[in-house]
């Protein structure tokens, strides 16, 4: 049989001078407990106490509570709404099981009265009061979002309205427990309960009981206003932490938004991070698991802090960096002089003692797994730093940022190396439409207008028929040599060739590439050719036909720009212990000094694709580059600029432990060119 009727209002109706006022739960959590000691300090003779809790749940909190005030009395009631094992009983105090849909289930009371002393708390749960079921945010525990439950009631120690609260909450218990007649019945008698008399009308001064020792109540107050104010302190700090955190990540995401230079975003992450955690130097660097070494190159420090910024910092020997590796997440080092993986280490004592690092930590910086780089805090002060937990979570989304700005800046680079290959290609074609066209197209204009003449023309004399043939070889011969150059740099350029060292005689080789210039067609005659080769040169290693082809093509190439009247010079000298240096020297038409790196391009012609005076494809040099690059040398041009002549230098490997000179055998293939 459950009852809509609230007692607050039946008693709001009873007096209706009285105001309600608004209280949050953490305040009548207060008052009730206040209530509760002044009652549990034995100044009150056999007091008459009601309480009613909502929920069971509430009264489980406050059993034990109830159980100490049973030895204070014999007249304590306690209500509640079964959930559980909560039913009518008297074994302390006398337990009211009411109905979950009684209006009492949406309400707060506590009633005490005695011969010297009343006090009454009766509240109704805010429809409007919605934050009870709101769940606490992890990272704000010390919030407890249950104490801002709002109730309205009036909270009063006037003795009239204690005394039209404890009727009315009586009989609401004897509504369930009937069988509590009798003493109910000495409760009212004694206190004078349902006499109308006691009540105060309006315009009359109100009856307080004040002959009694309250500071028990007084000092409960106290107590719970000293712990709300902790709390709200201890929330404020949560608040404001993780304020600082969400802009301390918030200004790194923007730096990375607005930046795609890796340098940037570590440089602007190392400051934030150690101004924000101050500490006394804030380390980020890139490495790789397999890296032996790093090196420092962004950094934040605190005034009087020594800088470490362009060293290189030990990985291989260093126990705290093949931890994070090992397991992949942070090490955090609380005291170095007392942490035995310091102590023990001979490459982390240095560091500790040279750079002053009390407490340390080293965060990775991850992506799907992969290291791609450290970040690092140092304390240099004492007492040690004890690392919070929110510390450590903070520098952990951190490098979580600076994990995706990495990838994103890598995936940049890659983007933009892919471009500059694209664009590579596409000149490669436009070239290779332009310079294939000119080159073969003359050829075989000629060749077509050479063999119609001499089908058409029976009667042609013999020597005009054997110029006629001539002319239709060299130029078959010179778009053979097109089609061959572009097959070989094909297979360079692949990977397709196999190489096949052996050790050789310079000479040899320079040789062998003279006698294939003497035995080209030409028309004209070459410029005077000079060998120069020092004495006493070592064996080098290479392969022999590839030598030979490099050779044959850089002077091929200075007898395209140099006059008759000109000078080419060969020349050799040993530059170190591992490499023989071999120069091809001209006094011709010589190269700008912008244009020296580009001369090994592909399909480069300082005069352009269709406007040469000299012939050629353009991609001799590129076949020299990526020859001498197969055996491990480097090749490079000088020129003093136009009409200067120019110099083009490669080297060669030299034969390891050799001591005298042996003679090899050079194979002979047919011209490449």
């Amino acid at each position: 049989m459950s009852i809509s009727t609230s007692v607050l209002s039946d008693l709001l109706q009873s007096l209706p001078y009285l105001r309600p006022q608004l209280y949050f739960k953490a305040s009548l959590t207060a008052l009730s407990h206040a209530m509760e000691d002044q009652v549990l300090a034995a100044t009150l003779d056999q007091p008459l106490v009601i309480a009613s809790f909502q929920r069971e749940r509430f009264y489980r909190q406050e059993a034990h509570r109830y159980q100490r005030l049973a030895q204070r009395s014999n007249q304590i009631y306690v209500l509640s709404a079964p959930e559980t094992d909560f039913a009518n009983s008297s074994e302390y105090y006398e337990k009211v099981a009411f109905e979950p849909e009684d209006a009492l289930s949406q309400e707060w009371h506590l009633v005490v009265i005695a011969d010297n002393y009343a006090t009454c708390l009766v509240c109704r749960e805010s429809l409007g009061s919605i934050t009870k079921n709101r769940q606490v945010p992890e990272w704000l525990p010390s919030l407890d979002m249950d104490t801002g439950r709002r109730f309205e009631g009036i909270w009063t120690s006037e003795r009239g309205v204690s005394i039209k609260a404890a009727q009315l909450l009586l009989d609401r218990i004897l509504v369930y427990r009937p069988d509590l007649a009798q003493k109910v019945e000495r409760a009212c008698q004694r206190f004078g309960i349902g006499d109308s008399k006691i009540y105060s009308p309006p315009g009359v001064i109100a009856e307080y009981a004040c002959d009694i020792d309250t500071d028990p109540f007084v000092q409960r107050l106290v107590t719970y206003l000293q712990a709300s104010q902790y709390k709200l302190h201890k929330a404020y700090r949560s608040i404001a932490a993780q304020a600082r955190k969400e802009r301390l990540v918030n200004s790194i995401s923007t730096a990375i938004r607005r930046s795609l230079d890796p340098h940037q975003v570590l440089q602007i992450a190392a400051q934030e991070l150690g101004q924000h955690l101050g500490a006394s130097r804030c380390l980020i660097y890139r490495a790789q698991a397999s890296d032996a070494q790093a090196t420092l190159e962004h950094e934040f420090l605190m005034p009087g802090v020594v800088s470490i910024c362009g060293q290189n910092w030990e990985l291989k020997n260093n126990p705290l960096f093949q931890a994070v590796v090992d397991h992949g997440e942070g090490v955090c080092v609380s005291d170095s002089l007392n942490d035995f993986r310091v102590t023990s280490s001979v490459t982390l004592s240095l560091i500790v003692k040279k750079f002053a690092v009390r407490s340390w930590l080293i965060e990775p910086v991850l992506f799907q797994g992969r290291l791609l780089g450290i970040v690092e805090l140092h304390y240099c002060s004492l007492p040690p730093h004890q690392w919070q937990q929110g510390e450590l979570d903070l520098v952990e989304a951190i490098a979580t940022q600076i994990g995706a700005a990495l990838i994103q800046a890598e995936a940049y680079a890659n983007l933009e190396v892919l471009n500059q290959q694209l664009e590579a290609l596409d000149r490669t074609r436009s070239n290779l439409i332009a310079i294939t066209g000119h080159e073969l197209r003359t050829p075989l204009s000629t060749i077509q207008v050479c063999l119609e003449s001499l089908a058409t023309e029976p009667d042609m004399p013999l020597e005009l028929r054997q110029v006629m043939l001539n002319t239709a070889l060299d130029d078959s011969e010179r778009m053979r040599k097109l089609v061959q150059d572009f097959l070989t740099l094909s297979n360079l350029e692949s990977g397709r060739v196999e190489w096949h060292p052996e050790s050789l005689t310079l000479q040899e080789c320079v040789d062998l590439a003279l006698s294939r210039l003497k035995t080209r067609t030409t028309t004209e005659k070459p410029p005077q050719i000079k060998t120069q080769l020092a004495e006493n040169l070592p064996l080098i290693r290479a392969d022999g036909d590839w030598l030979v082809e490099v050779l044959a093509k850089l002077i091929d190439n200075a007898c395209k720009f140099t006059p008759m009247q000109g000078l080419i010079t060969i020349s050799a000298n040993q530059n170190s212990d591992r490499m023989v240096e071999v120069t091809v020297a001209d006094t011709g038409r010589g190269i700008e000094p912008n244009r020296l790196e580009v001369v090994f391009d592909r399909f480069y012609q300082e005069e352009g694709a269709l406007r040469r005076t000299a012939g050629g494809t353009g991609l001799g040099l590129a076949i020299c580059r990526q020859i001498v690059n197969g055996w491990g040398g480097a090749i490079w041009a000088d020129s003093n600029g136009k009409d200067q002549g120019s110099q083009f230098h490669f080297t060669v490997p030299i034969v390891q432990g050799s001591q005298e000179e042996s003679r090899s055998k050079v194979k002979r293939r047919g011209s490449r060119d």
